[in-house]
């Protein structure tokens, strides 16, 4: 384990220990692992009690994870275990955010992730170029899809 994994590890405790003094609870540690792959900083297993990180965003932004990411899978975690099956960033999350872990309730990073972008595709519409990931450029291909541009509204065709 890396020392930057180390310090999102004693993050996910202090967390799950802060959640506990502040609700009254005996949440125990969730199972962490550092294998979240593409964009995704990280992602929360509910039913496993698992939360997992992607290690080549934690290595590119340590401060962000450990002050926002952490916090964020872990809310996702209690929210859980308080509410059961609820919306994801929903106003139970969000009050966890806030008002236990004192984060911006904030649903998604802004992180630089041209290093885990993966390859795309050169597609165009009538206004301007998009990039489309394989996975979508693979549905285009096998007819299985058609993509449209949010400004002109015009399918998106191979350049």
């Amino acid at each position: 384990m890396s020392p930057l994994q180390s310090q999102v590890t004693a993050k996910v405790k202090q967390c799950i220990e802060h959640a506990n003094h502040r609700l009254n609870k005996r949440f125990c540690m969730p199972a962490i692992s550092f294998r979240q792959g593409g964009k995704i900083a990280g992602s929360a297993r509910l039913q496993g009690w698992e939360v997992r990180f992607n290690p080549v965003l934690l290595e590119e932004n340590p401060q962000a994870f450990l002050e926002d990411v952490v916090p964020h899978e872990v809310a996702h975690l209690i929210t859980f275990k308080l509410f059961g099956k609820v919306r994801p960033h929903g106003k139970e999350w969000q009050t966890i955010m806030t008002e236990v872990f004192g984060v911006p309730a904030k649903t998604t990073h802004s992180f630089d992730v041209s290093s885990v972008q993966g390859t795309t595709f050169l597609y165009h519409c009538r206004c301007s170029e998009h990039q489309l990931t394989v996975r979508r450029h693979n549905k285009v291909m096998r007819k299985q899809a058609v993509y449209h541009c949010r400004h002109c509204h015009q399918p998106l065709k191979a350049a």
